[in-house]
């Protein structure tokens, strides 16, 4: 059901509240479309910036739910990055701001935050502090 509302034109930014805290399924509701997941006992304290971050654009992740899924030891999924997420990763990790990677790799300041987006969805982190950490976890600087 998820995927086929991912689907639909246009997609819905749907957030996954659920008691459900197994990082495999958080990893296949991300992968289906979901733009935000939150377990139930964080909703209190996370629902509303859950929901004001999917609205921006970005993917919002519990941040007891990304700790979970950063702490997999299955391959990693820094493998599904791009070499350009990778780059961006690398840059966001080092501190600089998107306007200061997109004047670096010659992009738009739109296509750095769609590139960071992209990252947080396949890596299934909330935010430039999780990011940051895996980063760091991975030695990716």
């Amino acid at each position: 059901m998820l995927a086929e509302l991912a689907g639909s034109s246009p997609g819905p930014a749907v957030v996954v509240l659920t008691m459900e805290d197994d990082p495999a399924f958080a990893r296949r509701a991300l992968d289906a479309g979901a733009r935000g997941y939150l377990l139930k006992r964080s909703a209190e304290e996370g629902l509303v910036d859950a929901v004001r971050a999917v609205v921006r654009g970005e993917v919002y992740v519990g941040h007891d739910v990304a700790a979970a899924l950063a702490g997999r030891s299955e391959a990693s999924p820094a493998d599904d990055l791009t070499p350009r997420e990778t780059e961006v990763l690398r840059l966001i990790a080092r501190g600089e701001t998107n306007a200061e990677i997109a004047a670096e790799l010659e992009l738009s300041v739109r296509t750095v935050e769609t590139h960071r987006t992209r990252i947080q969805q396949k890596l299934g982190l909330a935010g430039r502090p999780e990011l940051v950490g895996y980063a760091l976890e991975r030695r990716l600087i």
